[in-house]
């Protein structure tokens, strides 16, 4: 039953002088955004929905399958560095132009090339805002010692919000 919290593992020796992982406490794990193939070791904040049991998001342990909410500064910056571009900024916020950035003519036509193929779902952006992106643990914490997951994008992004909002 691993829980939130500062990172404890403890080792399993198990048939055949193997061993297994048990980690008993975890706060980070290594997500996935797939459309944009970037991936970053980022920190769990919280357990938001879990289909097996209410118990298991009541307690926050981290069991494959929970979705989860992660820190999306890691990912915020690499797609702003990558495209060039603001994102996640709330309604009110404008756009404000950047200082002259000196960049050479490569860069700036590399990111320019990047931009032609570029879209970004509106309701990743709206999470961007908020700081927080909602994930879906892909590694058994238990057996592997590992938090890892991938970021909830299109269908199965809309398909958890509404269970959870029937909860």
């Amino acid at each position: 039953m691993t829980r939130i919290g500062e990172k404890r593992i403890s080792t399993v020796r198990t048939r055949g002088g193997n061993k297994k992982f048990r980690a008993l406490r975890l706060d980070s794990g290594n997500f996935s955004w797939g459309t944009e193939v970037c991936t970053r070791k980022v920190r769990v904040l919280d357990v938001t929905y879990n289909a097996s049991n209410n118990e298991l998001v009541r307690t926050k342990t981290l069991v494959k399958g929970a979705i989860v909410l992660i820190d999306a500064h890691p990912f915020k910056s690499w797609y702003e560095s990558h495209y060039g571009v603001k994102i996640g900024l709330k309604k009110g916020q404008a756009a404000e132009e950047e200082e002259n950035k000196q960049s050479s003519a490569h860069v700036q036509r590399k990111i320019s090339s990047r931009q032609k193929g570029r879209t970004l779902e509106e309701a990743i952006d709206h999470q961007m805002a908020s700081g927080r992106l909602y994930a879906k643990i892909t590694s058994r914490p238990g057996q592997s010692g590992r938090c890892d997951g991938a970021i909830l994008e299109g269908a199965e992004l809309s398909f958890y919000q509404k269970q959870m909002n029937k909860k």
